[in-house]
């Protein structure tokens, strides 16, 4: 493989640096909501239930799901660029209109609108990374692009504040968020590049929708990928949606508070992790063509005694122990999340990357909404949270050993490469 020139490697990490705002809006979007849930409880009094509240977090997910592979598929048949910077416009609007609705239903319908909005960019986003960065950066440019997604999450830690200020409130944040995400999509627009196709690529990308899902789900390596990439997030999507509210009442600490302690540190050692996973990762790739589903693994054992400290935690009455397993696991989830679209990028061709990983979000956020409101659903039945966490942690075992069977090959061979 001959070596980039300078300007094209430029490029392919321009693409990384523009696309990291984007991936933290995608998520304060997201978790400003959860963070803020007594604020909004409290303001909307139709939600009432908990279950109603999980309800609302999962017609986010369904909408998200449904429309992933759609969105995948539209980035790979005609242009990353349009797909993502329309995605950002759309959401943004949705974020600045959620904090103007007054009724249950009326968030309800803002959340399953943001959910379709926002479908169409991650799958876009991460095809086009990996369009620029073929072999020694993959794993570390997907980990500079997560990196966004865990600060947006840390942000929105911290909203529970606004929330509580008398000058600010829930509505301002989202208000904000809106309007910064509307600013930024048009500069965007311009800045973004698609990289150039070859006559191969070009002819590829007109497969037709079910010859395109015919060819992902005839694939054994690409089934178990999204098995590997789902069972995970039942628990990656509680901890993210509810852990502000369980800290809240297990700890009796305040809304700020409980939303900072629940997204701060795991989500700085996700950051710790998908950079050390990605540099690693990239690194074993040269000695086998196997590194990053190792390195994967690696990040997926140490989620399972996370997930069952997280749920003793309560039981000690200690803040404290409960923050630390959150780290150990967002060190693991960092090392799981940056090697997911280039273990995808070693089973499924350029043409279909997109398209797959729609459809890995179809099934994993699918599963994440029922996770969400079967949570709330236990917890208003009293379910012991160390119950629940234990399941989470066996589904880390069982997704060691998912990963493990999958058998990579070489998809890029070919192709000229852009970024080294």
């Amino acid at each position: 493989m001959t070596t980039a020139s300078p300007s094209a490697s430029r490029q392919a990490w321009l693409v990384v640096a523009l696309l990291v705002p984007v991936a933290l809006l995608n998520y304060l979007d997201r978790q400003m909501l959860a963070t803020m849930k007594t604020s909004v409880m409290e303001d909307i009094p139709g939600i009432a239930l908990e279950a109603n509240w999980g309800k609302i977090l999962a017609w986010f997910k369904w909408t998200y799901a449904i429309l992933s592979p759609v969105g995948g598929y539209l980035a790979d048949r005609f242009s990353r660029r349009h797909v993502i910077a329309g995605s950002l416009f759309a959401w943004s609007a949705i974020t600045w209109l959620t904090g103007h609705v007054t009724t249950y239903e009326q968030l309800l319908a803002t959340r399953a609108i943001m959910g379709i909005s926002e479908a169409f960019y991650i799958p876009a986003a991460l095809a086009l990374i990996a369009d620029y960065h073929r072999g020694p950066t993959r794993s570390k440019a997907v980990g500079f692009h997560q990196m966004g997604i865990y600060c947006g999450v840390i942000l929105g830690g911290f909203s529970g504040y606004a929330a509580d200020s008398a000058h600010h409130g829930w509505r301002w944040a989202f208000d904000v968020c809106g309007l910064v995400g509307l600013a930024y999509a048009v500069p965007l627009f311009f800045l973004l590049k698609n990289p150039p196709r070859d006559g191969a690529g070009v002819a590829a990308s007109k497969t037709s929708p079910f010859a395109a899902l015919g060819e992902l789900l005839s694939n054994r390596s690409f089934l178990l990928l999204v098995a590997y990439f789902t069972l995970p997030a039942l628990a990656g999507w509680v901890v993210r949606d509810w852990m502000p509210a369980i800290l809240k009442a297990e700890f009796k600490i305040g809304q700020g508070k409980a939303g900072v302690s629940a997204a701060l540190y795991w989500q700085s050692a996700a950051i710790v992790g998908a950079l050390a996973g990605g540099f690693l990762a990239d690194r074993w790739m040269k000695r086998s063509q196997r590194g990053r589903i190792w390195v994967s693994a690696i990040g997926m054992a140490l989620i399972v005694p996370a997930m069952f400290g997280v749920g003793y935690s309560p039981q000690t009455g200690h803040l404290e122990v409960a923050i630390a397993f959150l780290i150990l696991f967002g060190l693991g989830w960092g090392f799981f999340d940056c090697n997911n679209m280039p273990i995808l990028c070693q089973v499924a061709r350029p043409e279909l990357r997109a398209t797959g990983y729609g459809i890995m979000n179809l099934v994993s956020i699918s599963c994440g909404g029922f996770a969400d409101y079967g949570f709330g659903a236990l917890r208003d039945r009293g379910v012991p949270i160390f119950g629940i966490f234990s399941v989470f942690a066996a589904t880390a075992i069982l997704s060691v050993i998912l990963v493990l069977l999958i058998r990579p090959r070489e998809t890029d061979s070919g192709l000229p490469p852009i970024s080294h």
